[in-house]
């Protein structure tokens, strides 16, 4: 068993106005750099293997943190909306509030026009996470907020169709246990950000 700490990139321009990211490469708005030197991760992490997203919003705010050379990986890539990205769920529900439901209440397998669903992120980090090395663990891997649920929903066995069951809160960590490829909660929503 080892340990693996996942962090959310820091906001960007998009973030502030609602925007579906996705796949589109959005760097950190100069308020979102100011917010993730505001965090603090504790020295021990420091020392861990670093895996990231390839996504410029994922490596800025591995930078920022100080984090180890982090390996790219592209299993850790948000998930792709497709024909959403550059929307807000606001402007795609107006457009059709019916079947943007009914897609909504399909939970992992959610999928937007030219897009991949929930549990296509799930299997993608599943079969990544089956063959990490011990000598790569423990890690932090900085990523996305699609990711981030992916891993939740693999520690446990949350389908997406209702709220999770616990709150993942931004500008916060969550550690887990890998144990032969399977996530445990150890401790969700580790503050970074410091008062």
């Amino acid at each position: 068993m080892s340990e693996i700490l996942f962090i959310r990139h820091g906001p960007t321009h998009w973030n502030r106005d609602g925007k579906i990211q996705g796949r589109t490469d959005i760097p950190l708005s100069d308020d979102g750099e100011r917010e993730v030197r505001s965090w603090q991760l504790a020295d021990r992490f420091h020392s861990w293997s670093c895996f990231c997203s390839p996504l410029k919003r994922a490596r800025q705010t591995a930078s920022l943190l100080g984090l180890p050379d982090p390996t790219l990986i592209d299993a850790l890539l948000e998930m792709e909306w497709g024909e959403w990205e550059g929307h807000t769920l606001e402007s795609l529900r107006a457009i059709d509030p019916m079947a943007f439901r009914r897609n909504e209440d399909r939970g992992l397998d959610f999928r937007p026009p030219g897009g991949e669903s929930p549990r296509d992120v799930r299997d993608r980090l599943s079969i990544w996470l089956s063959h990490l090395q011990a000598d790569s663990l423990p890690a932090v891997v900085v990523c996305h907020k699609g990711v981030i649920r992916a891993a939740h929903s693999l520690a446990t066995d949350w389908d997406m169709t209702d709220d999770p069951p616990q709150k993942l809160r931004d500008s916060c960590a969550h550690l887990y246990e890998l144990k032969s490829g399977a996530l445990r909660a150890r401790e969700l929503n580790i503050p970074l950000r410091m008062s």
